[in-house]
C-alpha cells in the first residue's frame, strides 16, 4: 500500500467488513452474502476526523464541492465552496471558481493560509477534477490508500457491495494492472442533476479486490461429473434440513453451510 500522495497519513486504512448495517437482520445469517460483502477491502477518503465534504452535480456541466470542518463544539462549519464548469457536451474544465471562503478558520496545518489556490489544491486531493463530465455527471473520488500488486495481478475498483439503501449512484467499475502502473485509488460515480455524494472520515467511498491476470479455461462437465454434483447437492440439502435453528425473533435458518465452510478453512 502507498498513501494518497497529496495527503499522506490522513484517512482510515483499508479493512475487510462483512456487515452492512442497513440490511435486514436476517442477512446476518447468510454466510454467502457476508462473504461477498467482505471480498477485498473497503477504501476510505483522505479525511481527518474533523473534516468532511459534499460534492454535487448541479446539471449543465456544473459541479459544486463543499468542504467542512468541525469546531470545538462538534458542529460542522463550512470552510469553502468551489464551483467547476465543464463545456456542454465536451471534456475538460472550462472554469474554476471559489465563491466562498470562511474567515478565522484554524487549519490543522500550521503556516497554511485559506486562499482560493489552497482551496482548489484541497479539492484535487479528494476529487479528480479532470474527470468531471466524462460522462455527464461523473464524479471521481480519490481514496486515502493506493495499492501495488505482485507481478501478474490486477486491482478492481468497485462500489461498496451489498449497499441497497436508495438513492444509490451508479459507479463505473475499472480494472487496472497495478503491478506496473502506479494507479491511485479512484472511484468513478455518475450522478444525476441535483444528486450529491458526502465524504467523511469513517464513510468508505468504494471497495477493491485483487485478481490474477491469467486466462481461464471453461469446459463442459462429463456425465459422470454431473452425476457426482447432483449427488453432492442432494446430500447437502438433506444435511441442511437436519441442522436448522430458530432465532429469538422466530427466524429459522440453517448454519450448515457456515459450519462446512469453516471446517475447510485452514
Amino acid at each position: 500500500m502507498f498513501p494518497n500522495l497529496d495527503r499522506p497519513g490522513i484517512g482510515l486504512r483499508p479493512k475487510r467488513e462483512s456487515q452492512r448495517p442497513f440490511l435486514p437482520q436476517h442477512s446476518r445469517h447468510c454466510p454467502v452474502l457476508e462473504a461477498g460483502s467482505s471480498m477485498g477491502y473497503l477504501v476510505y477518503p483522505p479525511l481527518a476526523k474533523n473534516e468532511a465534504y459534499h460534492v454535487e452535480f448541479e446539471g449543465e456541466g456544473r459541479y459544486r464541492f463543499n468542504y467542512f470542518m468541525s469546531n470545538s463544539d462538534g458542529k460542522w462549519e463550512p470552510v469553502f465552496t468551489t464551483l467547476f464548469t465543464t463545456p456542454m457536451g465536451g471534456v475538460g474544465l472550462m472554469k474554476e471558481e471559489v465563491p466562498f471562503l470562511a474567515e478565522d478558520i484554524s487549519l490543522p496545518t500550521k503556516g497554511v493560509s485559506v486562499t482560493p489556490q489552497w482551496a482548489l489544491t484541497m479539492v484535487r486531493a479528494f476529487v479528480v477534477t479532470d474527470f468531471f463530465g466524462t460522462p455527464a455527471g461523473a464524479v471521481t473520488l480519490r481514496g486515502a490508500t493506493n495499492f501495488r500488486t505482485p507481478e501478474g495481478w490486477d486491482t478492481v475498483y468497485t462500489p461498496i457491495f451489498n449497499v441497497l439503501e436508495r438513492p444509490i449512484a451508479p459507479m463505473l467499475v475499472v480494472r487496472v494492472e497495478t503491478d506496473w502502473f502506479p494507479h491511485e485509488s479512484e472511484f468513478r460515480y455518475v450522478l444525476q442533476p441535483g444528486e450529491g455524494i458526502p465524504g467523511s472520515h469513517r464513510l468508505p467511498i468504494g471497495q477493491v479486490f485483487f485478481i490474477p491476470r491469467e486466462e481461464h479455461t471453461l469446459r463442459d462437465c462429463t456425465e459422470e461429473e454431473v452425476g457426482r454434483l447432483r449427488h453432492a447437492r442432494e446430500a447437502f440439502f438433506k444435511e441442511k434440513a437436519q441442522h436448522r435453528t430458530t432465532t429469538r425473533y422466530g427466524l429459522e435458518y440453517s448454519p450448515h453451510y457456515l459450519r462446512q465452510s469453516r471446517s475447510r478453512t485452514p
